[in-house]
């Protein structure tokens, strides 16, 4: 069952898109403002994300821009907003959908199918002999096992959505931790263990910021 974070902050709308998907079986939280919305994804986890543009507290391309620098979670953007340069901007985060209000909740489910159909596909993530099973939340090095805790799966994940990019070491423990006031050494050991669990990772340290996965070419 997926499951499905909605972000709107008209009551209406909101509760005619939460009860739509709910009916087609999907797993449904909503929230009404940019800041509960990121809150929640931090402590949650979704399979795809459906964010209104203009919401109070932190605006909706404000939310996209922190998502995207820890997780490619598919994110359909809901807006009344319909100039170019709005989707443009939007579209240059990687968003999967764009949809213009009014809409018909029966085609806006149908993309939703789409998206998620699109995402399920894609559920591994290689690098050189290095191999993630997202659905199994498992690594593999040369095709065999590697045992990561839960803690370094994620973080190894997580560098690994964001590979090319520098993930900050404060962005890192607020995603794997829920907040970034924790003993740095903490960090430190669960780095420490998966380059040496992985010897290939291509794991670099950008002293005084954070780490990032580099991406040959």
């Amino acid at each position: 069952m997926a499951r499905i974070l909605v972000v709107e902050d008209d009551t209406t709308i909101n509760q005619i898109v939460t009860e739509f998907l709910k009916e087609q079986g999907y797993e449904v939280i909503s929230h009404f403002d940019g800041k509960q919305a990121l809150d929640c994804f931090h402590q949650e986890k979704f399979d795809l994300i459906i964010l209104d543009i203009m919401i109070p507290t932190v605006s909706g391309l404000e939310v996209l821009q922190t998502i995207r620098k820890t997780s490619d979670v598919p994110i359909m953007m809901l807006t009344a907003m319909d100039d170019e340069y709005t989707q443009l901007l939007s579209f240059n985060q990687l968003i999967s959908d764009y949809v213009v209000k009014p809409f018909s909740p029966l085609i806006l489910m149908k993309r939703v199918e789409n998206i998620l159909r699109s995402s399920q596909k894609n559920t591994d993530i290689r690098m050189g002999n290095i191999r993630l099973d997202l659905e199994n939340t498992t690594a593999y090095m040369d095709k065999q096992e590697v045992h990561l805790t839960k803690t370094e799966y994620d973080i190894l994940e997580v560098l690994f959505k964001r590979r090319g990019k520098l993930v900050t070491r404060d962005n890192l423990m607020y995603t794997i931790w829920g907040y970034n006031e924790l003993d740095s050494r903490v960090l430190d050991n669960h780095i420490k263990n998966l380059r040496k669990k992985i010897p290939t990772l291509p794991l670099t340290t950008v002293i005084g910021r954070g780490y990032k996965i580099e991406v040959d070419g």
